[in-house]
């Protein structure tokens, strides 16, 4: 795809959902163990999820799990019995969810203690995260031939950033599993991430099985094509 049509496609998308996944307010408790989700990309409803991880100021594991996926869709439905997305595991209660709804619910309740607002539940945001789908209809979607990393990859991205979305895109479409830690604005993982990388701009891309570290989406996207792209 052209990269001025990506990008403004992802724009779109990102207006679409109304400010979701954009702002972080830090948890009540933080949980000690990875959360774990199993999702893809382009999914509606797996996007409302992703909105409240950012929302939420939460990290989690993400398995991809696109259309064809011979990876992780597999073994989400080896766990949970179903080939049925979002599928949330939370190795901190035992917890094992489906529906984006009830996931949402449960994260808010579980990890805040309020709530959530009217953007990540209800048929208000599921209306939104269909209409973003329309802008990015075939961006992580369905699974291209990949080689497998020994170890998951990090990402330091938020929700609703479009170029973060594209990077997220690429990592859904070769099934690479990342851990996603989420700087949405105010998040307290900014500061941090600052310190590390030497400025806040995302996405930020570490590969520990080649030691890069990297900015800037098409530079990320392409250096996952041809590192892991098969």
């Amino acid at each position: 795809m052209n990269r001025m049509l990506d990008v403004a496609s992802s724009m779109f998308a990102s207006v679409s959902r109304l400010g979701a996944g954009v702002a972080a307010t830090p948890p009540a408790r933080r949980p000690a163990q990875l959360l774990e989700v199993y999702e893809f990309e382009s999914c509606p409803f797996c996007r409302k999820v992703r909105d409240a991880l950012t929302e939420l100021d939460l990290e989690a594991m993400i398995y991809p799990c696109p259309k064809g996926g011979t990876v992780y869709r597999p073994k989400a439905t080896a766990l949970g019995g179903k080939a049925q997305f979002p599928y949330l595991v939370d190795p901190n209660t035992g917890t094992r969810i489906y529906e984006s709804d009830d996931i949402v619910a449960y994260l808010f309740t579980t990890y805040a203690g309020r709530e959530p607002g009217i953007l990540v539940r209800g048929p208000l945001a599921t209306a939104s995260s269909m209409l973003a789908s329309t802008f990015r209809p075939a961006g992580g979607t369905r699974a291209r031939p990949s080689r497998r990393p020994s170890q998951p990859l990090e990402l330091w991205s938020f929700e609703a950033s479009p170029f973060c979305r594209i990077v997220r895109e690429t990592l859904c479409e070769l099934e690479l599993p990342y851990r996603l830690h989420n700087v949405g604005k105010d998040g307290a993982g900014r500061p941090a991430f600052i310190a590390r990388a030497g400025k806040m701009m995302v996405p930020y891309l570490v590969d520990p099985n080649t030691g890069r570290e990297m900015f800037e989406s098409a530079d990320i996207k392409l250096y996952l094509n041809e590192t892991y792209g098969a």
